[in-house]
């Protein structure tokens, strides 16, 4: 069997919730091997498992090796792009948990030294030249690279990102509908999201037991925007957002620990297809060529679910290495056209695996080697 060179990636933001997903996700990874980790300042100079001791918060572990790795200071690009001379770091996953400017500057900073800069934070989705990467849904995205490197004058660096994990468990059954051929004029969302999503320590345990909270600051924005951008065009150098479907969100923070719940409603244009047919284009969604596979990728991106009472967070949120997203309750709309329920796994599928998986089409596509 051919032995595959791993490229050696660094977790920025290691210490935090997505950060460790990423490490766990990573740990056994054919391509990708974990060879430099950074965080705050506070933090660095540590051996990771040092740091960590008492705040892993997963099931899983590290991989080999990495609890002896290092901590950098994640403010330091000039330490990574050392590394980087070194053959100890390819590029980065940002796990930032900063303020929205440090971050986007920060990025920047890494990008600028050459080193691939592949985001869950959101401070460089609005850029009109950063592909904001769903990878079944609008992988050609990715060839705004050049673009963004040339007007940047950036070498070898770029910054690609992925969308907020609110939008997981809708926007892939959205895309696949367009796909086939119909059009959405409208949607009407409620999401029940996951503590997890707020990171570590998160929410407050008084806020949220036995309770449920009607405002996530800057989620209802990102849910109704970030699709629309997601199904643009790029045009004269840049990402423009699509003008349609029109979307209104409600966005609550729920006592689960992972798992972001989506309730659907959506409108059609003049082409309605029935229930029927819906159901057989989700169902047969492939999502990403096989031909590519890439190890990230779930064989099955849409998961039907016939029961009354599923999709649900603890029961269906792993569903194909927890990268699915798992539909019911499918049925008409007495306002609308269509309702439906979504289910994804918001720290994997929505954050860390989520940008495994785009980095894995990225490298794909000839931006990672």
């Amino acid at each position: 069997m051919e032995t595959i060179q791993k490229i050696p990636v660094g977790v920025l933001g290691a210490t935090g919730m997505v950060g460790q997903q990423y490490i766990a996700l990573l740990a056994q990874h054919p391509w990708f091997e974990v060879r430099y980790v950074a965080a705050s300042p506070r933090n660095a100079g540590k051996l990771y498992r040092d740091a960590m001791a008492g705040r892993w918060q997963l099931s899983s572990g590290w991989g080999p090796g990495v609890g002896d790795l290092v901590l950098e200071d994640a403010n330091d690009a000039a330490a990574a792009l050392q590394a980087v001379q070194q053959g100890r770091l390819g590029f980065v996953f940002s796990a930032l948990e900063m303020e929205k400017d440090a971050i986007l500057s920060l990025e920047e900073a890494y990008a600028a030294r050459g080193i691939p800069v592949i985001s869950n934070a959101s401070a460089n989705r609005w850029n009109a030249d950063v592909p904001m990467l769903i990878a079944e849904v609008n992988p050609h995205h990715a060839d705004i690279i050049p673009i963004q490197q040339k007007a940047r004058s950036w070498d070898k660096g770029f910054i690609a990102v992925k969308p907020n994990c609110s939008i997981q468990s809708y926007m892939t059954p959205l895309y696949a509908l367009l796909k086939a051929g119909y059009e959405v004029n409208r949607l009407f969302i409620t999401t029940l999201q996951a503590v997890s999503g707020a990171g570590y320590p998160g929410v407050p345990s008084l806020d949220i037991i036995d309770n449920v909270v009607p405002y996530i600051g800057g989620e209802e924005e990102k849910s109704e925007l970030e699709p629309l951008k997601i199904l643009g065009t790029i045009r004269n150098g840049q990402i423009q957002p699509a003008s349609a479907p029109k979307i209104s969100a409600h966005c609550n923070r729920v006592p689960v620990v992972n798992g972001h719940t989506a309730c659907v409603s959506l409108e059609f244009g003049a082409k309605k297809p029935s229930i029927e047919e819906v159901k057989a284009i989700w169902s047969s969604f492939s999502g990403l060529p096989q031909e590519l596979n890439l190890p990230m990728a779930p064989k099955q991106p849409i998961i039907l679910r016939e029961e009354a009472n599923r999709p649900q967070p603890r029961k269906d949120r792993d569903a194909d290495k927890a990268m699915a997203v798992t539909l019911g309750r499918i049925r008409p709309c007495t306002i609308f056209d269509l309702r439906f329920v979504g289910l994804s796994h918001n720290t994997i599928r929505g954050a860390a695996g989520g940008g495994i998986l785009n980095a894995e089409l990225l490298k794909a596509k000839g931006y990672l080697g």
